[in-house]
């Protein structure tokens, strides 16, 4: 009888010893995130401020970030990955880092191309890569596609980062996939004649070249120009209003978008909570402080940009889905390399 007491007494105390260890879990959720963007810390205290759930940050690189997570395997600690770019997102999601998520909210939230075909990530934010331009030695009237690049009006006149750089890559990626891969290889062989300088420095320091009078246009993302102009560093205001903003193939594909997005990890140790956090990340709260706090674009089109982006007007934006730009990233890369685009 003794015995059975005893065993009691053991399961009692171990269950509630397992049930304050849920309870534990149940109030925290550890995000492996690349962004580092003053509007993200808005949205994890509103999280939570909402749920009582706390959010335990881990910031460094994607590469890292992913690095760690296959290292660890079953022993990570990250519940939510968050990147930027679907080329990383896929590369994620390839190396079998992320679990698929069944989310009436996420599935309504976030348009088919802007999420992972077998919904192991989903877009939160939206960027374009646009063209940027000086607006004192182009007019808009010159412009038209990422293809007209490649013409000779442009020789040494284009500026432009490492073919290294995702977001390169990505847009590389979508041509191979609107165009094929010969006229993709053609494009950029005949973007590399058009180099003004070799390619270098990251997204704003093209702006900045532009501003310096080394080159007349080059590919941006368009939050860059929305952080530059509204910067409390005055020579990023100064560049930033120095060039014009033109959305690319409005007429045939519409102009390239991306994605900052994010998904469940495999071995989440606190799943519901890192669902919780996506379902948030895409609620209309969440899309207003994305799009005002970082010049981002929303997800979808039921909230209000900032002022700055209002005043670009809308675009048309290229429908492809974004699973397809991690796919065709290493015939990108290959692409690239033929064509010396360094």
């Amino acid at each position: 009888m003794k015995n059975i007491v005893y065993l009691m007494l053991a399961i009692a105390f171990f269950s509630c010893k397992n049930e304050t260890k849920k309870e534990q879990e149940a109030k925290e959720v550890t995000v492996y995130t690349h962004r580092h963007y003053e509007s993200d810390q808005i949205l994890f205290k509103k999280f939570e401020e909402k749920t009582g759930i706390k959010v335990n940050i881990v910031n460094s690189s994607a590469d890292e970030l992913i690095q760690k997570m296959t290292i660890k395997g079953a022993q990570s600690p990250a519940d939510v990955l968050i990147t930027v770019d679907a080329g990383r997102l896929h590369r994620a999601k390839t190396n079998d880092l992320l679990q698929p998520v069944e989310s009436e909210i996420l599935n309504r939230a976030v348009p088919s191309h802007l999420r992972d075909s077998d919904n192991k990530w989903f877009g939160v934010s939206k960027r374009a890569r646009i063209i940027a331009y000086a607006k004192d030695r182009v007019s808009e009237e010159e412009l038209s596609t990422y293809e007209d690049l490649a013409s000779e009006k442009w020789k040494n006149r284009i500026v432009v980062r490492s073919s290294s750089n995702v977001y390169n890559q990505s847009l590389m990626a979508a041509i191979i996939a609107n165009n094929g891969e010969q006229a993709a290889k053609e494009w950029a062989t005949g973007v590399v004649s058009n180099f003004a300088r070799e390619p270098k420095g990251n997204d704003r320091d093209q702006v900045k070249a532009i501003f310096a009078g080394e080159g007349d246009v080059t590919l941006v993302n368009s939050y860059y120009i929305g952080n530059m102009l509204n910067s409390s560093n005055t020579e990023e205001v100064r560049a930033a209003q120095g060039i014009g903003i033109f959305f690319p193939n409005q007429k045939t594909t519409g102009t390239h978008v991306n994605v900052s997005g994010a998904g469940v990890a495999k071995y989440a140790p606190n799943r519901s909570n890192a669902i919780a956090l996506l379902e948030f990340l895409v609620s209309d709260e969440a899309q207003e402080i994305f799009a005002k706090s970082n010049y981002e674009y929303p997800i979808h089109e039921n909230v209000s940009v900032s002022e700055t982006l209002q005043q670009w007007g809308d675009f048309k934006e290229d429908q492809l889905n974004l699973s397809i730009l991690g796919e065709n990233n290493k015939k990108a890369v290959i692409l690239f390399d033929e064509a010396r685009w360094n």
